[in-house]
Order: structure tokens, then C-alpha cells, then sequence
């Protein structure tokens, strides 16, 4: 029953993205803050051809079976609905991945997959980051690699593992944390920034006045 419910809240947040992406209004983005609000680094645009071609198989798919079941209504109707509910279902992934960026808060770092990943790592617990793109991704412990379109461009190294939770709701903790950005070299500059504030420099020093010394007297 819990996966069920974790399923319905998956697709409502799909159907929720799409009127996000209409309104052009992403989330969790704006001034820096604790909870998380801040600067986005989008990941979408590497996936945009992919979900163009699942949504073009889709329709394509529609039409055959128009045509394949044009001499039974009812079955017609039904099969339509359930089309272009994947179809919506399709738009809804791109649009959840558009509309739910990484986000860099002042303390906090939001790393995103479309509607199944909100990962939150304190910025206090980050070891290292690094642009390192990778194309295979074997599962081992203590990692997660969140791939788009089957590669990553970001490695996060973490002193301390944060707890990440499953599509269906059960708990790992991870240390290490690779995930696609399309901007990863200005992400990493950012991070860094952020983790190792640049030292402050110190005011410059200001000579001390002192008062002229006596003129000499003149001889008798």
C-alpha cells in the first residue's frame, strides 16, 4: 500500500511539473537560503532528444492502434485514454526534470532528478567536487549515480553520508554522489566557492601620523 501511495504522489508531482513548465515557474528556486532556495543549475538539456523520441513513439503507437481497433469502439476509447495518458506521463518526466533543477542554497545543496530524486546535502558535509564525466555506472554501496542520458558530470565526495531514499521508499546512506549538470564547470566553481568562502582580505593599513619634530635652534 505504501508503494501505491508513493506511485500516485510520483505521478501527481509528473502532472504538477507540466503546469510548472507552462508558467515557467521552477522549484525551490530563488533567494539563497538555508531551507534550500537558491542559485539552479539545470540538468534537462541532454535528455530533451530522448524524451522527444518516447513521446513521438507514443503517438505513433496511437495511431496504429486507431487504426488496428477502428472496428471496435469501446476498446478504442479505452486504449486512446490510457495513450494519452502515458503521453502526459512522457511530457511530465521533462517537464518535472526542467522545472525541479540542482539548486545551491547557503547551507544546502539540492541535487534533483526530475521527480524522483530531492537529495539534500549539507554544504557543511561535502569533502571534495570534481567535473568528472562518466558514461558506466555500476551500483556499489555508498554511492549514487544519478545519470542523464546515461552519463554523469559531477562527483561529490561527502565527509559525512547523508541518507538518500529509494523510488520505493527504502533508506541507503551514500557518500559518494555523481549526477549530471549542463553547466557542471560553473556548478563545481560555485560549490567550491560556496564550501571555501574566498579568505577575507585584510583592510589596508593606514601610516600613523606623528607630529613634525622641533626645528632646531639657532646658534647664539
Amino acid at each position: 500500500m505504501r508503494a501505491v501511495r508513493r506511485l500516485v504522489a510520483h505521478e501527481v508531482r509528473l502532472l504538477a511539473s507540466i503546469v510548472r513548465w507552462v508558467a515557467r515557474r521552477p522549484d525551490g528556486v530563488g533567494p539563497g537560503s538555508g531551507s534550500g532556495r537558491g542559485r539552479a543549475f539545470g540538468y534537462a538539456r541532454g535528455q530533451g532528444a530522448m524524451m522527444f523520441g518516447f513521446g513521438f513513439v507514443c503517438v505513433l503507437e496511437s495511431a496504429c492502434m486507431a487504426v488496428l481497433l477502428r472496428n471496435h469502439p469501446a476498446v478504442h476509447r479505452v486504449v486512446l485514454a490510457l495513450d494519452v495518458y502515458t503521453l502526459l506521463l512522457v511530457v511530465g518526466m521533462h517537464a518535472a526534470s526542467v522545472t525541479r533543477p540542482h539548486v545551491l542554497g547557503d547551507t544546502v545543496l539540492r541535487v534533483r532528478r526530475a521527480a524522483q530524486v530531492d537529495l539534500r546535502v549539507p554544504l557543511s558535509a561535502i569533502a571534495s567536487v570534481r567535473r568528472e564525466l562518466v558514461t558506466t555506472h555500476e551500483r556499489s554501496e555508498g554511492r549514487l549515480d544519478l545519470a542523464v542520458a546515461a552519463q554523469t558530470t559531477v562527483t561529490l565526495e561527502l565527509d559525512t553520508p547523508v541518507r538518500h531514499f529509494s523510488f520505493l521508499g527504502r533508506p541507503r546512506d551514500v557518500r559518494l554522489i555523481r549526477f549530471h549538470a549542463d553547466e557542471s564547470d560553473a556548478l563545481v566553481r560555485a560549490i567550491r566557492e560556496a564550501v571555501q568562502p574566498p579568505p577575507v582580505q585584510p583592510a589596508p593599513l593606514t601610516p600613523e601620523r606623528t607630529a613634525p619634530s622641533p626645528s632646531p635652534d639657532r646658534p647664539g
